[in-house]
């Protein structure tokens, strides 16, 4: 019997549901039930019926996956795969931002930990982003921790006033305009797929800017043949999965994110061998109620 086969028995046997981002290894996505980007994921974790959640992510996804399922039983495949950009927002600056801004509405990137959610309106991923702010009564957003996606989405909505964090993502902040300029000579053809994560001198040379489900669509529709990629390398296994006969490349060698990059197969199954023995995420009672409300706005105002 091998890991895929281990795997689907123990899944079956423990009642567990795996969900897992496009980022991490494609032998994970292989394994697992339901694989998305962070909004797709956050709909499903509201929606399984299993009483496990096994999530192959990094912990902001098993958090708001705990957030929005609160009755059931969370695990990481790794623990310790955490999130750059969620450490670079901080609860305590959000409040006292609020209260400078008393009229702004404090959207929050998915990307972030319970207690900066807990201290946000409302909450968005890359796919929703400019869709929710439109419909926010307020004028005034103060987006974190992510500007570029903030800048992305100002630019989209400009009858709103920003008020930008100084967050990013550190593996799309290595990505720079002499990258793609040097990868476009080299594949001339290639239509350019970026991810609003990206620094905006990187969009404004891109074909299209969209999230990490949006650009899997993209290629999925459009009839070029060769495709550069400024996102994470993990997308590419659903890419070339889905489009056997087309070409994708990466601007650069970098585009890794380590903490992505310790979810794997091996771990995956040795979790669901072990699960009784596993830490789930344990979220206290108060900072459950505040921070699934942006979580619960997101996905109404989003449909």
């Amino acid at each position: 019997m091998d890991n895929y086969e281990k795997i689907c028995r123990l899944k079956k046997e423990k009642d567990v549901v795996i969900l897992a981002h496009y980022y991490v290894d494609g032998a994970v996505q292989e394994a697992a039930d339901f694989v998305g980007d962070s909004y797709a994921l956050a709909k499903r974790a509201a929606e399984v019926s299993q009483q496990n959640i096994l999530f192959a992510g990094v912990s902001f996804m098993g958090e708001s996956a705990k957030l929005l399922n609160p009755d059931k039983h969370v695990y990481m495949v790794d623990p310790c795969a955490g999130c750059k950009m969620a450490d670079m927002a901080d609860a305590d600056k959000i409040q006292s931002m609020k209260e400078k801004y008393p009229q702004a509405a404090v959207v929050c990137y998915v990307n972030s930990t319970a207690a900066v959610k807990a201290v946000s309106d409302v909450c968005v991923t890359s796919s929703n982003a400019v869709r929710v702010v439109q419909k926010l009564p307020e004028k005034q957003i103060y987006f974190v921790p992510d500007a570029h996606l903030a800048q992305f989405v100002a630019q989209e909505v400009p009858e709103k006033d920003f008020i930008f964090h100084d967050g990013y993502c550190p593996t799309h902040q290595k990505l720079r305009k002499e990258d793609v300029l040097r990868a476009k000579q080299k594949h001339p053809k290639a239509l350019m797929l970026s991810h609003p994560e990206c620094k905006q001198e990187v969009l404004a040379l891109s074909d299209f800017v969209g999230s990490t489900a949006d650009i899997i669509r993209f290629a999925g529709e459009h009839a070029a043949e060769e495709y550069l990629i400024a996102t994470e390398t993990g997308v590419f296994y659903q890419l070339q999965k889905e489009n056997p006969n087309r070409h994708f490349y990466p601007v650069t060698a970098e585009q890794v994110c380590p903490d992505m990059k310790r979810v794997t197969l091996e771990k995956t199954l040795s979790v669901l061998e072990h699960l009784e023995e596993q830490e789930e995420i344990v979220i206290s009672n108060a900072l459950m109620e505040q921070a699934k409300l942006p979580l619960e706005r997101m996905l109404a105002l989003a449909k």
